[in-house]
């Protein structure tokens, strides 16, 4: 399966941190979809570079589990990892939900105001709305607990912890209901509204796991995407 390539780069800017930043995007966004071969030549051809810069870039994407260097046979975008999907879920509940029932211990009035205006945005979602703006929404308030809580730099470990868990998470906004998950996003809030730690805490435990739930479904109708199915079958 070839990629189709966009030919989008920013004049002035740095060829290859740019054209890593858009691949890696591209990628987890399933644009660029698992299994995809992509090719060095074919790439500087299409955004008129040579073939150092896109050279440096797949080595990042290789480095970042990404894509998938074949001797012989070419670049690929990498199938989904499922064991390290689970083990990024793993972490991201045991930090997110430490997170959440800290900000409601200590949770202030502007505090909420910011947490309010985000779901705001989400339930103001056209039903039409696309999957990219629902995980734009998602992504800043998850961000925005640790950031007020005084951890920003927590968000960013967690982007990068979770690269393979957000490829999923792309699938999911696609396919299923955004309604659960934005009702989910407001009883993390209001547990913090209430100060109420324990419940903040069950409500993002009880969020995190829905991935765990929609993967099955996910896994069946596109099992290509995919490598280590057998771990649905394990606790989590």
């Amino acid at each position: 399966m070839e990629a189709k390539l966009a030919t989008v780069l920013e004049l002035g800017a740095a060829v290859g941190p740019q054209l890593h930043r858009i691949l890696r995007d591209r990628i987890i966004r399933g644009e660029l979809a698992p299994g995809a071969r992509i090719s060095e030549t074919e790439i500087a051809s299409a955004y008129s570079v040579s073939r150092q810069p896109v050279r440096e870039a797949f080595i990042k994407l290789a480095e970042e589990g990404l894509v998938e260097v074949r001797p012989q046979r070419g670049t690929f975008v990498s199938l989904i990892s499922l064991p390290v999907v689970m083990t990024a879920r793993f972490m991201r509940e045991a930090i997110e939900a430490d997170i959440v029932r800290r900000l409601a211990e200590k949770a202030d009035a502007v505090m909420i105001a910011r947490l309010d205006a985000n779901m705001a945005e989400q339930r103001s979602l056209a039903p039409d709305a696309s999957g990219e703006t629902f995980m734009r929404l998602d992504e800043e308030f998850h961000r925005c607990l640790a950031e007020l809580l005084g951890h920003a730099a927590v968000a960013d470990h967690l982007e990068e912890l979770k690269t393979q868990m957000n490829r999923v998470r792309h699938i999911s906004a696609r396919n299923f209901s955004r309604d659960r998950l934005i009702a989910q996003h407001g009883e993390v809030v209001e547990a913090i509204r209430f100060h109420d730690p324990g419940r903040a805490e069950t409500a993002m435990r009880r969020h995190l796991m829905e991935i765990v739930s929609d993967l099955p479904g996910i896994v069946e109708q596109q099992p290509e995407c995919f490598l280590g199915a057998d771990l649905l079958e394990m606790p989590t």
